[in-house]
């Protein structure tokens, strides 16, 4: 089941564009990832496609599981919150945000070391960095912000205006 509820984490002049936003929050079950990624990309298509809807719900997917699984623990009580903001820039704002005790984001190893590549486990972070355009932690890293700007340029969107 999905619920709404307001997170208010945005940051505050993160962007100034009007914008449609989605706020949805959820149990942290595995299970719930691909029909939630699949409404979000729905509802993303406020956008035109521009090529980057790939690279979203990538980092999208990679956020929830380690909201879930890292963040939370895989604890069914614990919910992960989401917020989606569309602007008319085409531009896109996610937070992700779980009940979890947080981490030291700078800790987390560079996955694509000699001494890391065979690991099974922390290519989530790398992947939304090389994915969206920004990505940012907070809240001693249980809350992370990421930012796709669009591809397409200013003329087309003038155009598809």
């Amino acid at each position: 089941m999905v619920h709404m509820q307001s997170l208010n984490h945005t940051p505050q002049g993160f962007h100034s564009a009007p914008f449609v936003e989605l706020r949805q929050f959820f149990p942290s079950e595995i299970r719930v990832i691909s029909s939630f990624v699949d409404r979000l990309m729905r509802f993303l298509h406020f956008r035109p496609e521009d090529g980057s809807e790939i690279d979203i719900e990538t980092a999208v997917r990679e956020a929830l599981a380690n909201a879930m699984v890292h963040g939370n623990g895989e604890n069914p009580s614990k919910r992960v919150y989401v917020e989606c903001r569309c602007y008319t820039d085409r531009e896109v704002s996610i937070t992700v945000r779980d009940e979890g005790t947080g981490f030291d984001t700078s800790a987390v190893p560079d996955p694509t070391t000699p001494e890391s590549r065979l690991c099974e486990h922390g290519r989530g972070i790398y992947l939304m960095k090389t994915l969206m355009d920004e990505i940012s932690f907070d809240e001693s890293g249980t809350l992370v912000h990421m930012r796709k700007k669009s591809n397409v340029g200013p003329d087309a969107q003038r155009r598809a205006a």
